[in-house]
């Protein structure tokens, strides 16, 4: 499954506010409220589930990249949302190094084998160092659309600023 299938434009943060762990995730799936891609009445439970899988150990992969992830009783479909950080977000990454690319996934719980795909498909992309340093760069939402989608990006208009 590519990563790039399950956002839009505004599944993408490229400034989180957030300063730390817990609230860089609060603020992604609030952003997955805001664009109804997650109803608000799922939010809590899905922030409850996201904070049981967080204890256990720790999404951070390492690379500056962390994989935040939990299952839904009540979606039908994954749904994702993509931040990157400029400062940093101390996820106690299993390499220590601070977290600046952040991509948050929820699965149906009667799609489980979407769960391993998405995450593998996910941890290869960012082991690509090139993708990593594209996403850091890239100054505009539609352009980290197109490097997750394996794409170069095209030059800014009018329209995609």
């Amino acid at each position: 499954m590519k990563l790039a299938t399950l956002l839009t434009t505004d599944h993408i943060l490229l400034d989180l506010a957030a300063g730390e762990h817990w609230g860089t995730i609060v603020e992604l799936v609030d952003q997955l409220v805001v664009t109804e891609s997650l109803p608000a009445e799922q939010r809590d439970e899905v922030l409850e589930a996201l904070r049981t899988r967080e204890a256990q150990v720790s999404t951070g992969i390492g690379y500056g990249v962390a994989i935040p992830h939990t299952f839904s009783e009540k979606l039908e479909k994954v749904i994702a949302v993509f931040g990157r950080s400029p400062n940093g977000v101390d996820f106690q990454a299993v390499d220590h190094l601070p977290v600046h690319l952040v991509i948050l996934f929820i699965v149906p719980r009667k799609d489980y084998h979407l769960h391993l795909q998405t995450l593998a498909a996910i941890a290869k992309m960012f082991t690509n160092g090139e993708v990593r340093r594209r996403l850091l760069a890239a100054e505009r939402r539609d352009e980290v659309l197109e490097i997750l989608a394996g794409k170069s990006p095209r030059p800014a208009t009018k329209e995609t600023v």
